[in-house]
């Protein structure tokens, strides 16, 4: 493998994919990864973080930050849409000769990382539901069934984009039918004295209350994430300028709804000091089949196990479709190896980046499921979102004229609503967290100078030139 030439990216001579997903798509792509297992096996782990129901505040405040983070999206995904996503935003923000390649190459860096993992999320929950119609699966054999889910998800996207539209749409239905299950069957039981039993001194504002305010909050922009999938495959989607920016605020509404939904309906029914804290309860790993058994027997509850498990393999299936076309972008526009930008000959899919990032996501499989929303969304906080709220405030500087069908509204509040949401969760992380996320991105930053000298490339091609 070798890289490409400064100023002869790829791109210019690959074959174009081709533009097929509309409103509809989009919008299924989006709330299939939103969606997905996330609030089904995370409903424990809000309520532990604050112990109670006081923690669905957790729930509103990360749907601040993602409403405000999602305007962020939309103005960058109408201006720049194309196969990326927040790599391109990330290098054009910031210039793509000079610091741009160096932003660039960290959102690489810890992507390469962090998309697997949330992607390994979802096989991890998609085994921890399936013992509910499995009792007897062990620690390994649920580690098998994970990875067997991964290489069915590979196979099934390793075909053209035009069934792959269609086959979002039939998983969405599946997600949508799923959580209308959840919310009219909690919607006729529903008991507010459980679901609003704030224990005493629940809401008293302290430092550990902001710190318990914090975690639920990461959980909560855990089960949102998503709502921007649709800018990594923007080379793939009919009249971008219009379709992104709608498609990712009709997905954060939506979902939005659903969550809330959700939650409401699990407390209303089962109490919650029978799954807090969820370390002591092995139940909670199934909690909304357990929801479903309480209601209306086990047969019922396996059947919708069944909704649920079809639901997280919905989101696996979006998360890698839109992931898998980074590694794409960026070795299309010579800042990764050659070999990732190929297209497949006649399914003209990016099918070397898929195995890149599937494979990944099979392996990392094998942890546990803490431990990956930590990785994850602390790689993510530094670099992504605060450098892309960053790179549009440098564009609307820098580039007045470039065109913008749409426009963050109320520039430049949501920016900053949206930047102090991302530091408030970065900095309630455990120290470990903090560590993890600063350790990989110092990393990154000497792979960037040791890799940009070895080709030869700024900061050392004016060097190079002066010899």
């Amino acid at each position: 493998m070798s890289d490409i030439p400064a100023g002869a990216p790829a791109s210019s001579q690959a074959p174009t994919l081709v533009r097929r997903f509309g409103l509809l798509q989009a919008t299924a792509l989006n709330m299939s990864n939103m969606i997905g297992i996330g609030p089904f096996i995370t409903i424990p782990l809000l309520m532990t973080a604050l112990g109670g129901p006081q923690a669905l505040v957790g729930w509103l405040a990360a749907l601040v930050i993602v409403v405000a983070d999602g305007l962020v999206w939309s103005e960058l995904g109408a201006a720049m849409p194309g196969s990326g996503g927040s790599y391109r935003y990330l290098r054009d923000g910031f210039g793509a000769e000079r610091w741009g390649r160096l932003v660039a190459f960290l959102f690489i860096w810890q992507f390469v990382l962090s998309g697997p993992l949330e992607i390994a999320s979802g096989y991890i929950g998609f085994s921890r539901y399936l013992r509910y119609v499995w009792p007897d699966l062990s620690q390994g054999g649920a580690v098998v069934v994970a990875m067997s889910v991964g290489v069915l998800n590979i196979a099934l996207l390793y075909r053209q984009i035009g069934s792959i539209g269609k086959l979002t749409v039939s998983l969405w239905v599946g997600t949508l039918l799923t959580t209308l299950a959840v919310i009219v069957t909690g919607a006729l039981h529903f008991d507010p004295a459980l679901a609003f039993d704030v224990p005493p001194g629940g809401l008293s504002l302290s430092v550990g209350f902001l710190v318990g305010l914090g975690a639920a909050s990461r959980v909560g922009v855990y089960d949102y994430l998503g709502y921007y999938n649709v800018a990594y495959i923007g080379d793939e989607v009919k009249d971008p300028g219009r379709v992104i920016p709608r498609s990712i605020l009709i997905s954060v509404v939506a979902v939005a709804v659903i969550y809330i939904g959700i939650n409401l309906a699990i407390l209303g029914v089962v109490p919650w000091r029978e799954f807090v804290p969820a370390a002591a309860h092995p139940e909670s790993d199934f909690l909304v089949s357990s929801f479903m058994e309480r209601v209306y027997g086990s047969r019922v509850a396996t059947l919708f196990t069944a909704l649920v498990l079809w639901t997280a393999f919905g989101s696996v299936f979006a998360l890698l479709l839109g992931y898998s076309r980074i590694p794409y972008a960026a070795a299309a526009d010579g800042t990764f190896f050659r070999v990732f930008a190929r297209l497949h000959p006649v399914k003209r899919i990016p099918h070397v980046s898929l195995l890149l990032i599937g494979i990944i996501a099979i392996a990392a499989s094998a942890l546990s499921l803490g431990m990956v929303i930590d990785a994850l969304i602390t790689t993510r906080i530094l670099v992504q979102f605060i450098g892309q709220i960053v790179a549009l405030t440098l564009l609307r500087r820098n580039a007045p004229d470039m065109v913008r069908p749409f426009r963050v509204w109320l520039y430049p509040l949501p920016n900053l609503v949206a930047l102090f949401g991302w530091i408030f969760l970065f900095a309630t992380s455990g120290w470990q967290v903090i560590a993890f996320g600063l350790g990989t991105l110092l990393a990154g930053v000497a792979g960037f100078f040791g890799w940009s000298r070895w080709t030869r490339r700024w900061p050392f091609a004016a060097a190079r030139a002066a010899i």
